[in-house]
């Protein structure tokens, strides 16, 4: 028997194979679309997922400005920055955000759900957010995944 023949794969830099994948966010759930697209940047989809590499695809989302909020959240949810300055306090609603950058909500959600370090900054540049339905990245032949199929 060959003691070798079962091996832990770590992939580098050099060894990663990276694609380009487009998801349609209209009438998606908001913190579903967000799990699932954080998932395929990190690159957990892969069977040679390495968590100290950026193994993970390049995500394109169309249409984010129709992602879904059940209930009250569009009007109650509050999000809560500080400018740094005494006072500096400020308060906006994901419908506040949907109406001055449409892009925004999706890449917050994202954001929070990507490592809190070097690593997830990076990952966070291999997401392309979009408002409606067209993108600039043809030339990629990025392929269409479903939600579910994550």
């Amino acid at each position: 028997m060959d003691t070798q023949s079962y091996k832990t794969v770590y992939l580098n830099k050099a060894t990663v194979q990276k694609e380009w994948v487009v998801i349609d966010a209209t009438d998606l759930p908001l913190g579903r679309l967000a799990a699932r697209v954080s998932l395929v940047l990190r690159g957990k989809t892969k069977p040679g997922f390495t968590p100290n590499v950026d193994c993970g695809d390049n995500v394109i989302v169309i249409n984010a400005e129709k992602v879904a909020l059940k209930g009250k959240k569009m009007t109650d949810r509050v999000y809560t920055r500080y400018t740094g300055y005494p006072g500096g306090q400020r308060f906006t609603t994901p419908k506040e955000i949907l109406a001055k950058r449409p892009t925004e909500l999706v890449r917050r959600a994202v954001k929070g759900m990507l490592p809190k370090n070097r690593l997830g900054a990076k990952l966070l540049g291999n997401l392309h957010i979009y408002a409606g339905p067209e993108h600039p990245h043809q030339a990629q032949n990025p392929k269409p995944i479903k939600l579910n199929e994550i």
